[in-house]
This record gives C-alpha cells, sequence and structure tokens, in this order.
C-alpha cells in the first residue's frame, strides 16, 4: 500500500510488536478460544506488559500516555492479523475514553492503571432485548438510595462481558426525561445481584465471549456514577464518534489482511496448469479491491487526524464506519471466491473473515443509523 503521512518509524516499530504479540500468543490458541468461546485472561495481562491496552491513558494513570493514532495501529493491525478475539478496542478504546474523560479522580484512580495492565477487563452495556441503536429505548433503571444507586434490567449483545470484572452500565435514572435521564454507572461484576448470561452462540467472532447481563437490585455505591447524574446520553454521544472511527479502522485492517492472504493464494493455486493470478478476471478484482482499500485508507487517515485535532464531525464518523465496513464485506466476499470451496471450510481465514465481518455492519450503530446520521448534515 502506498506510504501513510500520519504515521512514522515508531508506529512502524508498534505494528511489528502487534504481530509478534498476536503470531505468538493468539494464532497457537485461537481455535481452541472458538471452540469455547472466550479467551485465556493471561493474554490480557501479557498485551498490558506490552503497553497494548488503553494507548491513550496517560502515563499518571498507568496508560502507554499515546494518542489514536498509537490506538490505531493495534486495532489495525490485530484485525490484518484475523482474530476479532479478544476484545480489546472495546476495553481500551470504547470504555477507558469514558472513565478517562468524565470519571472522578477516584475512578480513574481505580481502574484505569488495571485496566491498562489488564489485570481488570471491561465491558460496556448499553444494548438491550429491546433497545439497540435507539438507547433513547433502554429500560434498565436505576434509583438513588441514600449514598447508593440500585440498578434492575438486562443487557445483551455485551462484548468482554463474560471475563469483565468492571461494566459501565448506562440506566434509566430519571425515566419519566427520556434520553436525558439516562446515567453511566460502574458496576463490578462481583456485587451482589449482578449476573453473567451464558455465552451466546454467534454466527462469527466465536472466541469474542458475548453475552447477556442481569440486574437484580445491583446496589452500587452513588461514587460509581461516571460525570453527573442524567447526563449520560450526551457522554455517549461525544464518544460514539471515537467507536465509529475505531470500527472503520478495524474494517480497514481486515480487508488488507486478507486481500494479502489472496494474493497469496492465486500466485500459488494452479488452474488449468496457470496460476490463478495470471487470468485477467483475477488481476481485475483483486485490483478492484486494492483500490476501494487505498481510497477508505486515505478517508480513514483524514478522519483519525481530524479526531486529534477535535474537528470530527458526527457525520464524518458515520460515514467512515458505514463505507468502511460494507467496503470491508465487498473486498471479502470477493476474495472469498477465488479460494473456491476451500473458502467455505472453517478452517480457512477467509471464511472466518467472511463471518465474522458481518457485525461490523451491526455494531456501533447499524449502518441504516448511519444514513440517518449523513443525511441530516446534507
Amino acid at each position: 500500500m502506498a506510504e501513510r503521512a500520519n504515521y512514522g518509524p515508531e508506529h512502524d516499530a508498534l505494528r511489528y510488536s502487534v504481530q509478534r504479540f498476536f503470531e505468538s500468543e493468539i494464532a497457537p490458541n485461537y481455535a481452541d478460544w472458538e471452540k469455547r468461546g472466550y479467551v485465556d485472561r493471561d493474554v490480557w495481562r501479557k498485551a498490558g506488559s506490552l503497553g497494548l491496552l488503553c494507548s491513550t491513558v496517560p502515563e499518571e494513570y498507568g496508560g502507554p500516555g499515546g494518542d489514536f493514532l498509537t490506538a490505531s495501529v493495534i486495532i489495525e493491525e490485530q484485525m490484518r492479523q484475523g482474530y476479532s478475539a479478544p476484545g480489546f478496542y472495546t476495553h481500551s478504546d470504547i470504555i477507558a475514553p469514558y472513565i478517562l474523560e468524565f470519571g472522578s479522580e477516584a475512578l480513574k484512580r481505580r481502574w484505569l492503571p488495571r485496566m491498562a495492565s489488564g489485570e481488570a477487563i471491561a465491558a460496556i452495556a448499553m444494548t438491550e432485548p429491546g433497545a439497540g441503536s435507539d438507547l433513547k429505548a433502554i429500560r434498565t433503571h436505576a434509583r438513588r438510595d441514600g449514598c447508593d444507586f440500585i440498578i434492575n434490567g438486562a443487557k445483551t449483545f455485551i462484548t468482554n462481558g463474560y471475563l469483565a470484572d468492571l461494566v459501565v452500565v448506562a440506566a434509566k435514572t430519571a425515566p419519566e426525561k427520556g434520553a436525558h435521564g439516562i446515567s453511566l454507572i460502574v458496576v463490578e461484576t462481583k456485587t451482589p445481584g449482578f449476573r453473567c448470561g451464558q455465552i451466546l452462540e454467534k454466527m462469527g467472532q466465536k472466541a469474542q465471549d458475548t453475552v447477556e447481563l442481569f440486574f437484580d437490585e445491583v446496589r452500587v455505591p452513588a461514587s460509581n456514577l461516571i460525570g453527573d447524574e442524567n447526563q449520560g446520553f450526551s457522554y455517549l454521544m461525544r464518544q460514539l464518534a471515537q467507536e465509529r472511527l475505531a470500527v472503520a479502522v478495524s474494517a480497514i485492517g481486515w480487508a488488507k489482511g486478507v486481500l494479502a492472504d489472496t494474493v497469496r493464494y492465486t500466485r500459488d493455486r494452479q488452474v488449468f496448469g496457470s496460476p490463478l493470478m495470471t487470468f485477467q478476471n483475477t488481476q481485475f478484482k483483486l485490483a478492484e479491491c486494492r483500490a476501494e482499500i487505498m481510497v477508505g485508507e486515505a478517508y480513514v487517515d483524514r478522519c483519525i487526524t481530524r479526531h486529534m485535532e477535535g474537528r470530527l464531525t458526527d457525520a464524518e464518523a458515520a460515514a467512515a464506519k458505514m463505507w468502511l465496513s460494507e467496503m470491508q464485506a465487498r473486498v471479502i466476499d470477493t476474495c472469498l471466491q477465488f479460494f473456491g470451496g476451500y473458502g467455505y471450510m472453517s478452517e480457512y481465514p477467509v471464511a472466518r473473515a467472511y463471518t465474522d465481518a458481518r457485525a461490523q455492519r451491526i455494531y456501533g450503530g447499524a449502518n441504516e443509523i448511519m444514513r440517518m446520521i449523513i443525511a441530516r448534515s446534507l
């Protein structure tokens, strides 16, 4: 691919570190993790020791002190290697920023160092059985009782939920106010009344633990509130642009990895006595894939720059998430065809990438919602 102006030698070194980590710690175990539905906790601690977690958390809170450009290298390289698990970027680039940007000093001191080291694994609980992209429709509620909140409700499709030590829960604290009555509250998973359901069986991303969570009179101190009461929806809206940008970055990595595998395969695969790559159809289709990735890469890099300058708009982030996730699907589908029947076999990375990619158009806000956001900016 073309040289990317955003990145320097230090980012190349980081890419190499991420590659080595996934080759040595993830690849040998991934098939077993897919069968059972979750990864070993030990890999989180190993990633933390290498500075691969919570990259934007300052050193004073135990983090590496990097920026979103650093985070993007880790996200892209993990997905280029073809592994949707562990859920590092949910933990590092979606959840940690809520605590860092809006949490009290006590919450920062308690959780960020442990999250950066991999000692504590974090999940965020927004989606409910009856509320997905429409966060205003959530029914989980938290009522005040003296110096505590008591939480009741259920959440579903929660990434990292099975292994989580803490969950950032979106709950109605003033139901009569609608979206303006939502708060974000940290719940420790050992708290009485909290229960984690069975690991959900999914189409793809099988090594990534995804569960339902249940809250039955879960009592937590009011000091676990992130920011101000009833301001949770505004916090969510302010962070969703970064979440959607992270999805776009991951889409670039996934598409690049699959294309590279397919180029290698078509150079080796013999059809009618010639390498598959020598056929014009193969060359043209793969050229189209490469062009799409290069165009998407340029837009993502522009969005990263604008995000780091504090100028990324909701519509720009929505466009990145929508277009890149759909580009990823097109590229993977095109590439899978060149593998023939082998592309349909789960042991081939392209088959795993095909099923893993489908969720990209759903989480972070369904792509139909992204179109609505873009349309409102017209």
